[in-house]
């Protein structure tokens, strides 16, 4: 066996030893205290301040993503985040820019000049494209499409398709289903189960979070 041949078989072997462990997806998380058995986050995925992630069921978070959590971030059930998104809930750099090296040492009154923080939340059933960057203060509707690239602030209704930065409104993910439930009529009864309300108890039930 040639030099080539020979690195080429030990690469290959290298990446089937090491995908189990580092990159290999599982079912089964827990968040707030519950038990989320459909539930897969891909080990690659960074999570800073993961007392503030609430998540729902059948959600999917691929590879390469950042969520951080510090103002609280909720993620509705069978949410699917791509790779390579990032998901903020404060801004700082408009306070450094401020307070140049006290930004390091302040100590109030209150928050430093020109911190931004707030929640973000996810509605259930949502796609998160590859390459997306979500907000402080965002929410994305339930049955939402966020095509990749796209840069979210504000808040969006359900079922937005949404692209762009800023992202803006250009579609809606009802129209693309109903040719679908045409071709799959089996499947109305289970898109109806989601996508008339908010499932009682979910992270999209107003009534579980009061």
């Amino acid at each position: 066996m040639n030099t080539l041949a020979l690195r080429a078989a030990l690469n290959r072997w290298r990446r089937r030893l090491l995908w189990p462990l580092r990159f290999r997806v599982l079912f089964g998380e827990r968040s707030q205290g519950r038990d989320l058995p459909h539930t897969r986050i891909a080990p690659s995925t960074c999570i800073e301040h993961e007392a503030g992630l609430r998540l729902g069921d059948h959600v999917f978070i691929g590879h390469f993503n950042l969520i951080e959590a510090s103002a609280g971030v909720t993620i509705g059930d069978g949410v699917q985040i791509t790779s390579h998104c990032a998901i903020v809930t404060h801004s700082s750099h408009r306070s450094l820019r401020l307070l140049g090296p006290a930004f390091a040492t302040w100590a109030g009154p209150g928050e430093r000049p020109g911190w931004i923080a707030a929640p973000v939340e996810i509605g259930a059933w949502s796609y998160i494209g590859p390459h997306c960057v979500i907000e402080a203060g965002s929410r994305i509707g339930r049955g939402s499409v966020v095509r990749a690239g796209t840069r979210v602030r504000g808040s969006f209704p359900d079922f937005a398709i949404l692209e762009g930065s800023p992202a803006q409104v250009v579609g809606d993910s009802r129209d693309g289903d109903a040719t679908l439930l045409q071709r799959h009529p089996q499947c109305r009864e289970h898109h109806a189960a989601w996508s008339a309300a908010p499932a009682p108890g979910s992270a999209d039930d107003d009534t579980h979070r009061r």
